[in-house]
């Protein structure tokens, strides 16, 4: 029997989430709500943004590595006031630019990538509320394929 896929390996690796995130930002920069949070993000903004999903969904630590991890991240939502509807707009944005990035569109990869996206949207608006102080010191989040394994027919 052949071990699960991370979801990570499922989605194409690094490669695939690089065409997600060249697609999401591009979307984001010309969407009213988003563009004023992310109009001065930095040229390495969208390869940090795929090295931690990738990181995320069982792929290699690179973020961490590289860039800091979890309390690198949750710095830069610090102080940033993110409303609801910006967090449900990012979420929505995500979750469709996955189709044109090519990413897979069967309901188990999916239902995780959606369910890492809203938990990980809910943490950043609250880390970036006045007064947050998150923990200093957590490790990053592996997300897994929660209650429904990939589909191998």
């Amino acid at each position: 029997m052949s071990a699960t896929p991370t979801l990570y390996e499922w989605c194409g690796g690094h490669a695939a989430l690089r065409r997600l995130t060249e697609v999401f930002y591009d979307r984001v920069l010309a969407d009213p709500v988003l563009e004023p949070v992310f109009r001065h993000m930095g040229a390495q903004h969208r390869e940090h943004v795929a090295l931690w999903l990738g990181e995320v969904f069982g792929g290699p630590t690179t973020y961490t590595d590289e860039q800091g991890g979890y309390p690198t991240m949750l710095s830069h939502h610090i102080g940033l006031g993110i409303t609801e509807e910006q967090r449900v707009r990012w979420a929505g944005l995500i979750a469709a630019s996955a189709d044109e990035a090519g990413l897979p569109d069967d309901p188990e990869f999916r239902s995780a990538f959606v369910a890492y996206v809203e938990w990980g949207t809910r943490i950043a608006k609250g880390n970036s509320a006045e007064g947050a102080t998150p923990p200093p010191d957590l490790p990053s989040p592996r997300w897994g394929w929660g209650e429904a394994p990939p589909y191998e027919g």
